[in-house]
């Protein structure tokens, strides 16, 4: 059997050029040892050909996965053809993989696709000189529209019949007479055939390969001393050369092959993300979008429809009617309590919520549809690059938006361990759904004029993932630095209101699920303790047992300014879901309508404290079901410990810094400027003054490499 493996970049057509070639034959698995999926098939015109879909990578560098399966297949398994999708629309990104593969030296193939949309682009490729140019055969396709699929067939079987080869790539001299020094030392350790590629990943000092090989002491000392010379004379480092030589090539294969009629006219998102993406317009921009969303959610058409559902739906039609068919069925006055101010108060109390929540999720659909978060990815990359966080880690911060649970699983994708690690720490500081009934509730209550409120809690969980990057990557448990990150930017469109609409209701199916499921339970139970004494006799709730097991633990708040039994047990029920920091309150003060939920809020705490509880609770430990995934995600019993315990020690000590800092604004009090001054003495010590451990391996590191170049 012959093996045949298509590869090319994410959305390049791939697919469905294999779903053509083989039909029907198809098997599909994971490749040993990791979740990445395998798809096989056997060439249907010709039985005795099989072939294998490479996951979808922009390069062979070993930085996910997908690429170091791809790259092990293409080295150690040796297909007899390549056959290598180009996206036609983005020839200068894709040619880049191209060029990496020439440099294993398997025969190769380029399926150059979507050759009709170039019509649309005013663009044409001369296929004949790009063949020239490569050395390797071109052919022109549209893999959805079935254009050219049956040259490109015939194509690879004859190519794989002659096993024709083809010259290497030509980069800079100077490059390649370094590579070529480094090949002189791989004689009789590697083929022949493969010397080329070692030897450019010896230069990018590309640590699995140094592995693989283990060469001799003295080999090493003469590579590493070819490398340092030409990090000298092209005053950059080893990685960054290749990288910019083969982009060099690509420029010049381009400029001699591609005929842009459009060359001095930019596209429509071209023109756009020139000021979305701004250096220093892209943050305030992104500032006012989410100010934006948050204000139409939790301040205005939201709010209206969350004042309808507390004030009447819960707050008159359900309660009133359900109250007079238990008076009329003359139903015990416990479970008439339990019905009416357990049950309808705590649940009314979270499904209130429901409309802000489909705004906020209309919105941030619409925002994702449109192609505008691809760019707050692209722009946040650069700005966590700067803190040393992986571009990767904004990802799954952008899902946890919505629920922590499947933000903490989407970190999968992010393949260097340390970061991985991290971004489960840090990626439930962003608020998600369950949250949002807590903004909503301080920022209603406390702040009802103010439209800065909620869209601040996004940006405090924001500055904690920023700040906690610092932090952490001073230790050894994470130090190093973060791997790259390549990302496709689509082009913008109007969203389609299918989509959008149905993630909005998938979304408030999901959270009224929750509702009925883990909340109702959590409601009964509060209720249970706060009408009900340790000898189980009915009582008023200044007398039950959840009043006494909040007031022992409610000194440990006090400092943060929410220091009483009602939002001590709202914090600990809040561990089960964060939904159930509003539903408890509701029912530890007995308030029979929103309103006068409110005003009852308003006299027991300053808004200040509120603002100091909503903090707490964005960001201390998430509810038992992001936990249980964390300790899924991590393995290890104290990796969770050690991340629930991180977040919830910053979350007491911005609290206590929100709270305090105001009590000594405006009383002055010594207590508060004494625990002010110790929460900035030890932010600033572990964000400016904390030794970096990833320094000291730098060190070693480089100590270790002056010893063998000795």
């Amino acid at each position: 059997m012959k093996m045949i493996a298509l590869a090319g970049n994410p959305n390049s057509g791939k697919t469905t050029l294999f779903n053509w070639l083989t039909g029907s034959n198809q098997s599909v698995g994971n490749w040993p040892g990791v979740t990445v999926e395998k798809k096989q098939g056997i060439l249907r015109n010709y039985k005795q050909f099989v072939v294998q879909d490479l996951p979808g990578i922009y390069s062979l560098s070993p930085y996910t996965a997908e690429e170091v399966v791809s790259r092990k297949y293409l080295v150690e398994q040796a297909p007899d053809t390549v056959v290598d999708i180009v996206d036609a629309t983005n020839i200068e990104r894709n040619l880049y993989l191209t060029l990496q593969l020439m440099e294993t030296g398997r025969p190769l193939i380029v399926a150059l696709n979507m050759i009709d949309l170039l019509k649309k682009q005013q663009r044409k490729v001369n296929l004949k000189k790009l063949s020239y140019l490569l050395g390797v055969p071109v052919i022109g396709i549209s893999a959805l529209k079935k254009k050219n699929l049956s040259q490109l067939e015939e194509t690879m079987i004859a190519e794989t019949k002659k096993q024709t080869s083809y010259p290497f790539p030509k980069y800079d001299d100077r490059l390649e007479s370094a590579l070529t020094m480094i090949s002189q030392q791989l004689i009789g350790i590697v083929p022949e055939e493969k010397a080329r590629w070692y030897a450019i990943k010896l230069f990018e000092r590309d640590e699995q390969v140094e592995q693989e090989l283990n060469l001799a002491v003295e080999r090493q000392s003469e590579i590493e001393q070819t490398i340092v010379t030409a990090e000298k004379l092209f005053q950059d480092t080893s990685d960054s050369i290749v990288v910019n030589a083969r982009y060099d090539l690509i420029s010049q294969y381009v400029r001699m092959c591609v005929i842009d009629e459009n060359d001095f006219v930019t596209s429509m998102s071209d023109q756009v993300d020139r000021v979305i993406t701004n250096r220093w317009l892209a943050l305030p921009i992104f500032f006012f979008v989410m100010w934006l969303v948050y204000y139409l959610s939790i301040q205005t058409i939201g709010t209206i429809g969350t004042d309808w559902v507390n004030d009447v739906l819960f707050g008159k039609v359900i309660p009133d009617t359900v109250q007079g068919w238990l008076s009329h069925w003359q139903v015990a006055a416990w479970m008439q309590g339990l019905i009416i101010n357990g049950i309808i108060n705590g649940l009314g109390s979270v499904l209130g919520f429901v409309p802000q929540i489909m705004m906020l999720f209309l919105c941030l659909g619409i925002l994702e549809d449109c192609g505008y978060m691809s760019r707050i990815a692209f722009v946040m990359d650069r700005i966590f690059h700067r803190f040393n966080l992986s571009g990767k880690s904004f990802i799954p911060m952008l899902i946890s938006t919505g629920c922590g649970v499947p933000g903490i699983m989407a970190t999968r994708t992010i393949e260097n361990e340390k970061d991985r690690k991290m971004t489960i720490m840090l990626t439930t500081f962003m608020p998600c759904s369950a949250k949002l009934t807590v903004i909503a509730l301080i920022s209603g209550t406390f702040f009802p004029q103010q439209s800065w409120v909620a869209p601040s809690a996004y940006f405090l969980g924001m500055l904690a993932v920023v700040g906690s990057g610092i932090f952490l990557k001073k230790t050894r448990l994470f130090a190093g630095p973060p791997q790259p990150f390549v990302m496709e930017l689509p082009a913008y469109h109007f969203p389609k209101a299918g989509n959008v609409l149905r993630q909005v209701a998938n979304r408030a199916a999901s959270f009224v699920k929750k509702a009925g499921t883990i909340i109702f339970a959590s409601c009964v139970l509060i209720w249970f303790f706060s009408s009900f004494t340790f000898t189980l006799q009915m009582t008023d709730q200044n007398h039950s047992m959840l009043r006494y097991i909040g007031a022992a633990i409610a000194p440990v708040f006090a400092p943060l300014g929410f220091g009483d039994w009602h939002t001590t047990v709202a914090v600990i029920a809040g561990l089960i879901a964060k939904e159930n920091c509003v539903g408890t309150l509701r029912i530890t003060f007995g308030s029979p309508t929103a309103t006068s939920f409110a005003a009852t809020l308003r006299q027991a705490y300053s808004p200040v404290a509120g603002y100091s509880f909503l903090a707490f609770n964005l960001l201390c430990a998430p509810c038992f079901a992001a936990i249980g995934t964390m300790y899924k995600e991590f393995g290890d019993t104290k990796w969770t410990l050690r991340a629930v315990g991180y977040q919830t020690a910053l979350a007491y000590l911005t609290a206590m810094l929100i709270y305090q800092a105001s009590q000594m604004l405006t009383t002055g009090s010594l207590v508060s400027v004494a625990l002010t001054g110790a929460v900035i003495l030890v932010m600033v010590y572990g964000l400016f003054f904390k030794r970096d451990a990833s320094d000291d391996l730098y060190q070693v590191k480089n100590e270790i490499r002056e010893e063998v170049l000795k």
